[in-house]
């Protein structure tokens, strides 16, 4: 089988805070770590009530402490709203901090609603084209410094710090394939553009100094539990939060409902069917049969679990059950 990955948000949940969802995704690096997964990423969210980690690469820290082996890192970094130089200033840190661990995954969106990216860059007049330069800048800073180079990352310059390209749609699978970088699809809830995604990506890669073939790992929506019930019933805490953002009302990750979808009306069943078309939710026979065949499907040379479950005991459970049916051995892949 193929390396699994997890993709965790340091969920806050009703009841809790900021300071105890972090504590909870060092927790969870612990246990997906003994349980051989590949690599644990933190998103750029902001302003997003039921989210903790908008200063990744500071949580990233606190979670790199506290682990050994697992690789960590950013899934992803929003470069628009960052200076090239103050990200590899800071995954540069960590990578002296942590070396041979550190990866780098960056998008082109804002992580948030428009306002908030405004409170965060100032302005939102940057230029398309902004982004490719962005990246090639950043990649540039992890080079080894020439004595003549006015403008060095310290630390950064000369470390290992792999750098992904993350998207949603066809333009991140296009700049991933020209500069020659691994890819990461977030089919977990952009899954309308999947196939296309991969098919642009590997079809158009060029090898480069950083990867000589493709690499895609793309995300699911994973939640396993001892039954199908139980699994159904736990996945309704995602989808209450999927429902409140669609809506313009993020808030704290609500307890699990019995028969959640039944409550919705026409809009939010087609919301929630869009995002579910990337999902396997069940006992650990469904979950198995449902990545096996999504790999089949598509190819995927990695993929990144994500789920979010209200009960931090239930979400380690879940992860339990996946490396049991599909984790051989404990292996870290890089790619660099």
């Amino acid at each position: 089988m193929i390396p699994i990955s997890v993709l965790d948000l340091s969920p806050i949940a009703v009841g809790s805070n900021a300071g105890q969802a972090l504590h909870n995704s060092l927790d969870l690096a612990r246990h997906v770590e003994r349980l051989g997964y590949n690599r644990l990423w933190l998103a750029e969210h902001h302003n997003m009530p039921g989210i903790a980690s908008a200063a990744t690469a500071v949580a990233l820290a606190h979670v790199a402490s506290g682990t050994s082996t697992i690789r960590l890192g950013a899934g992803g970094i929003m470069l628009p709203n960052h200076a090239p130089l103050m990200v590899a200033e800071a995954f540069g840190t960590l990578a002296a901090l942590h070396p041979g661990r550190i990866d780098l995954g960056v998008g082109r969106a804002p992580g948030t609603d428009q306002i908030t990216a405004q409170a965060l860059r100032r302005n939102l007049n940057a230029e398309i084209d902004a982004f490719p330069r962005d990246v090639i800048e950043l990649m540039n800073y992890f080079k080894p410094a020439s004595p003549d180079q006015r403008v060095q990352a310290v630390p950064g310059a000369g470390l290992e710090v792999p750098v992904w390209i993350l998207g949603s749609s066809l333009f991140g699978a296009q700049l991933a394939a020209m500069l020659g970088l691994p890819f990461a699809f977030a089919s977990h809830f952009a899954a309308a553009d999947l196939e296309g995604a991969i098919a642009i990506y590997r079809g158009r890669f060029e090898p480069s100094e950083y990867l000589d073939k493709p690499y895609v790992m793309l995300g699911m929506n994973v939640v396993a539990a001892d039954t199908d019930e139980e699994a159904h019933f736990l996945q309704s805490s995602r989808l209450q939060a999927f429902v409140s953002l669609r809506t313009g009302r993020p808030g704290l990750i609500q307890p699990p409902v019995e028969n959640y979808e039944e409550t919705l009306d026409a809009v939010g069943r087609a919301t929630l069917q869009h995002m579910n078309h990337v999902s396997v939710v069940g006992s650990p026979a469904t979950v198995k049969a449902g990545i096996e065949a999504f790999v089949a499907r598509t190819g995927a040379d990695e993929i990144i679990a994500t789920n979010m479950i209200f009960d931090h005991e239930k979400t380690k459970r879940s992860y339990e059950i996946l490396a049991e049916q599909l984790i051989a051995a404990p292996a870290q892949v890089s790619v660099s």
